[in-house]
């Protein structure tokens, strides 16, 4: 079953951006893929496990820090208590994402035009 998390808190530490999760992430996986939710303007990670996935939230009020990210390419790491996984691929699936958004009506122009706003 999938599930969505969404994330509570982010901030820059130690040259990387934590992003921090209110549930536990215990035995998911890093997907490496990034998907847009253009109905809630949201980037999502995806995570695995053998249930299926978990889709991590990353709405619109941590998209300047994802911003900083694409300026300086620096790790993301998401992190819930003691556990924390390295989101990997995460600058070259939201930099293409980015890259596809910009002028593109597919994702509706609401979604456009906040993007294009961010980055």
């Amino acid at each position: 079953m999938n599930k969505r998390i969404t994330i509570t808190k982010a901030n820059f530490l130690n040259s990387k951006l934590n992003l921090y999760v209110s549930e536990s992430i215990s035995g998911l996986s890093p997907a490496e893929q990034i998907l847009v939710d253009s109905k809630e303007f949201s980037f999502v990670y995806l995570l695995e496990n053998l249930e299926g996935y978990t889709y991590i939230d990353m709405k619109e009020p941590i998209w300047p820090c994802l911003k900083k990210v694409l300026e300086q390419p620096i790790p993301v790491w998401i992190l819930f208590e003691d556990e924390q996984w390295e989101l990997t691929n995460f600058y070259e699936e939201l930099s293409e994402l980015i890259t596809n958004i910009r002028g593109n009506s597919n994702y509706g122009a609401e979604m456009v035009t906040k993007v294009e706003e961010i980055f």
